[in-house]
């Protein structure tokens, strides 16, 4: 299915990739994905509430005109907007469907008004829906200059993504498309990826470390404050044994990513009342203030050394008070780890990815990381290999926090070269997130790759929790035997000596133009061999 959805998304770039760039594509691509799945899922949904086999209505053309009839027939008009109301939470008028404004597009038909009004439609009569297409500005003159080029535009765009099945599609449509859209287009929004995109290896190597021991729990809450796309909090669901209970939470300060993120999880059958979702800014104003406040696992991926204001007043929240200073204002990477780490349930986990620094840096972050040590709050530290992320190539961590441990010590591991090396990014393979995992449960020492060190032995350490320290990966270089080097010796000089033969003979077959400059080439040779050429 990914192939399928790489090769659509990639020919439906081409109408685009030429007017804008991918940081503006990619919303009309996500967007009108994101409708066709509306629509696709409210066809299934209509042969269910009709009694009807999906078998005797295999094709999309055939669905809707049976949904058609269904809203025509004044018998059955209102109850079929009752029942898709009450199931899916929304309907849409027959002329509105995404294959038909595909088949319109086909006959060149389509009008860019009637896609248009489908969006004003969904936004103004769902409130679920307020807003998710305002990034798919269908009047924006990157389409054309004329409304018949922009109508072509967004015909030949429709085409291409109505071959896609969204509803067939094994895993995360959005998160899968916009995966492959950042990392095939190295743009503005490539570069930006990596703030709110976490690829779907380190999700699943997140999620997997954060439900342990909880897979059996019925209702699991899990809170991503610096949410991005949403992909990460979605792959806990696959870990739990009641995954149509998990409650969401989630945090957004760019607009267009909160609605990426909402997208998402109502793609993925997330209703509104197992959604809580916010688009604002976690550090400078607290959310949630009111219960439920705590959740099961907190999972995040913050944009790294980002700046924030670190203004005095912080000092007084129960989110950093405990902790005695501020992360400093040019890194708010530890404002982001106390706020997580703040709405933690005491049995919960917490899994945060920050780049290496905030493991040695001293000053602010040195006495903030002290405390969590001397609390006994870092469970582990997990070292990645470089260029995981899209948009930076730095190595980056993983922390594992937890409440009220009995013990201080912590579990490094070093996964830094244990990966598969790809075009553009490194990736983890399912053998590599194995063993992280394992090795994570079963908490012993492996040699070059994992230790548990005491808090004695971090103390020592000055609380300095840079990898290298616990974990020793130096690999010494064979010795070679000394009469070995002699002989590579011996071959040397007799590879050098026989170069120097066939240079001299070259040199030699040289003379001067006149008395002066022989007699310079003859010097030249008498410095560079000891002798003349000529000899």
């Amino acid at each position: 299915m990914s192939k399928q959805l790489n090769q659509a998304l990639y020919s439906a770039a081409d109408n685009l990739r030429s007017k804008m760039d991918a940081s503006e594509y990619k919303n009309y691509l996500l967007g009108l994905i994101f409708y066709k799945y509306l629509s696709d899922h409210l066809l299934l949904q209509t042969l269910d509430l009709a009694g009807e086999e999906v078998a005797d209505f295999p094709s999309p053309i055939q669905q809707s005109a049976l949904y058609r009839s269904l809203w025509e027939d004044p018998d059955t008009h209102d109850d079929l907007i009752e029942n898709l109301k009450i199931t899916l939470g929304y309907y849409i008028q027959p002329d509105y469907l995404f294959n038909h404004l595909a088949d319109q597009a086909k006959q060149n038909l389509f009008q860019l008004n009637d896609l248009t009004q489908a969006f004003v439609n969904l936004s103004s009569e769902f409130d679920q829906f307020n807003g998710l297409f305002d990034d798919v500005d269908l009047r924006s003159n990157k389409l054309g200059s004329t409304d018949q080029q922009k109508n072509t535009t967004i015909s030949e765009v429709i085409k291409k993504l109505n071959d896609i099945d969204v509803l067939g599609h094994d895993g995360d449509v959005i998160g899968d498309a916009y995966e492959f859209l950042i990392s095939q287009f190295a743009s503005e929004a490539g570069k930006k990826a990596g703030e709110f995109y976490t690829p779907s290896q380190v999700s699943k190597m997140m999620a997997r470390i954060v439900t342990l021991d909880q897979e059996d729990k019925k209702l699991f809450s899990v809170y991503d404050p610096t949410m991005g796309s949403g992909s990460l909090m979605l792959n806990v669901a696959q870990f739990l044994n009641s995954p149509n209970l998990v409650k969401y939470h989630g945090q957004e300060m760019n607009t267009t990513t909160y609605n990426l993120a909402k997208m998402n999880l109502i793609l993925h059958g997330v209703s509104d009342k197992r959604m809580s979702l916010r688009n604002g800014d976690s550090l400078n104003k607290d959310w949630p203030t009111e219960e439920p406040y705590t959740f099961d696992t907190v999972l995040m991926n913050p944009p790294y050394s980002a700046k924030w204001s670190a203004d005095a007043t912080f000092l007084d929240e129960p989110r950093f008070n405990k902790y005695g200073k501020l992360a400093p204002k040019s890194k708010a990477d530890f404002a982001f780890l106390l706020h997580g780490f703040y709405h933690l349930k005491d049995t919960g986990t917490m899994a945060i990815v920050l780049p290496h620094g905030v493991l040695f840096r001293r000053g602010a972050e040195g006495v903030i990381r002290q405390k969590l040590l001397e609390d006994g709050s870092i469970d582990a530290v997990i070292g990645m290999p470089a260029n995981l992320f899209f948009g930076t190539s730095i190595p980056t961590t993983v922390i594992i926090l937890k409440k009220n441990r009995t013990t201080r010590d912590v579990f490094f591991i070093d996964a830094s070269q244990e990966f598969t090396k790809g075009k553009n990014q490194n990736r983890l393979s399912d053998e590599n997130i194995e063993k992280i995992v394992d090795t994570y449960k079963n908490r012993e020492d492996i040699d070059k790759y994992a230790h548990l060190a005491s808090f004695e032995e971090i103390e020592e350490n000055d609380f300095n929790l840079n990898i290298p320290r616990y974990v020793d990966t130096f690999e010494e270089e064979e010795v070679t035997p000394l009469n070995e080097i002699g002989t590579s010796i011996r071959q040397l000089d007799q590879e050098i000596e026989a170069a120097n033969q066939e240079l001299k003979s070259m040199l030699g077959q040289l003379v001067g133009t006149n008395e002066e400059a022989d007699k310079e080439l003859q010097q030249f040779m008498t410095e560079l061999f000891g002798g003349g050429a000529h000899d």
